[in-house]
C-alpha cells in the first residue's frame, strides 16, 4: 500500500472541500490529494487534476476512476490552468492545491534520470516530450553558466569547483557519471546528505523551469479562486517556498509602496487572507514514514 501525499490531512483540511465545489490539484501525481479532495466534497464536487507527466496521469487515472465524470485529468502544466477552467465552463474554483515537489514515484523510475542512487540517463523531465534534459544543460552550458545555476538553484557553495570537474569530464550522460564527479569534489560525511543533493535538485529545477513556473502560477491561482476560494502550496525547499511567502504576504497587503514612501500611489489593494501565518510542517510521525517528507512545508491563503 502506498503512503499518503505529503501532509495529506493538512492540506484537506485546510481547503475544506465541500458537495458542489469546484477544485484543481496542479500537480496531481498519483492522485492522492485529489483523492482526498473528491471524497469531501461528495457527492457532486468536481475535481480538475493537472500534470506534466503521463506515467503520473495514468495512476492518477486508476486511482480517480470511481469518482467518474467528477474527477477530469489533464496532460497540462499548472500555469494552464485558466484556459484549462474555460474550456470546462468553468469561471472560478473554491479551492486549488499544489504540490511543488518531485513525486516518489518519480524518484523511484530510475528510467527518469532524477536520482543519484540508480545509473540511468540524465534525463530529468517532468514530461518526458519536453525539449531539453539534464544532460544538454551538463554538456552545452559554460563553465560560468553551469555554476550559476548550480548556486541559485542548488544554493550550493562548491558551484564553482563541481561546474570545473563537469567541464574536465564531458560528455557527461548518465546519473551515475555526474553523481561521482560531485563525489570527487566534496567527501560524503556521516549523518549529512550525498553530496550530489544540490546539484541534482539545481538541475532538475533549472530542467524544468520551476522557478519561473511558481512565479508565474502564484498569480494566475489567484486569479482562478473565487472569493473565500484558499490557495494552497506545498513546498519542499528555501527557494519555492521563499517565492510562495513573498508573494501571500504582498498580496495580503493594501499598500505595497517602499515604507519610506510619504503617500501611497500604487493603488494595490489586498487579495489575500493569509491562513497561516507560519508554514505547517509534516509531524513527526509522518517523517518517519515517509523522510520525504522532512522538509515540506504548507502555506494556505484565502481570497477576499
Amino acid at each position: 500500500m502506498s503512503h499518503l501525499s505529503v501532509l495529506y490531512h493538512e492540506t484537506i483540511a485546510a481547503l475544506a472541500p465541500k458537495a458542489g465545489g469546484r477544485y484543481i490539484d496542479g500537480t496531481v501525481g498519483a492522485g492522492g490529494h485529489a483523492l482526498g479532495i473528491l471524497e469531501m466534497s461528495s457527492p457532486t464536487g468536481q475535481l480538475l487534476g493537472l500534470d506534466l507527466d503521463p506515467q503520473a496521469l495514468a495512476l492518477a487515472r486508476e486511482k480517480l476512476a470511481p469518482f467518474g465524470s467528477r474527477a477530469i485529468l489533464r496532460q497540462a502544466s499548472y500555469i494552464s490552468m485558466v484556459d484549462q477552467m474555460g474550456a470546462l465552463g468553468w469561471p472560478a474554483v473554491d479551492g486549488i492545491i499544489i504540490d511543488l515537489g518531485v513525486s516518489s514515484m518519480q524518484l523511484d523510475t530510475a528510467q527518469r534520470g532524477f536520482s543519484f542512487r540508480a545509473e540511468a540517463p540524465l534525463d530529468m523531465r517532468f514530461n518526458p516530450d519536453g525539449h531539453v534534459t539534464a544532460a544538454d544543460l551538463v554538456n552545452g552550458l559554460s563553465e560560468r553558466e553551469l555554476a550559476d545555476i548550480l548556486y541559485q538553484y542548488g544554493e550550493e557553495r562548491k558551484s564553482r569547483q563541481i561546474a570545473r570537474a563537469i567541464i574536465a569530464q564531458r560528455p557527461v550522460r548518465t546519473t551515475k557519471e555526474l553523481a561521482d564527479i560531485v563525489l570527487r569534489v566534496i567527501r560524503p560525511k556521516r549523518g549529512q546528505a550525498h553530496p550530489a543533493t544540490r546539484t541534482f535538485q539545481a538541475l532538475r529545477i533549472a530542467t524544468n523551469d520551476e522557478l519561473l513556473a511558481v512565479e508565474a502560477v502564484l498569480p494566475l491561482a489567484v486569479e482562478s479562486l473565487a472569493s473565500g476560494g484558499r490557495l494552497a502550496i506545498i513546498a519542499f525547499h528555501s527557494l519555492e517556498d521563499r517565492l510562495v511567502k513573498r508573494f501571500f504576504r504582498q498580496e495580503s497587503q493594501d499598500c505595497i509602496c517602499p515604507p519610506r514612501q510619504p503617500v501611497c500611489n500604487c493603488d494595490h489593494k489586498a487579495a489575500l487572507r493569509a491562513i497561516t501565518r507560519r508554514p505547517i510542517r509534516p509531524e513527526d510521525f509522518e517523517i518517519q514514514t515517509n523522510p520525504r517528507a522532512r522538509s515540506a512545508k504548507l502555506r494556505v491563503a484565502e481570497k477576499l
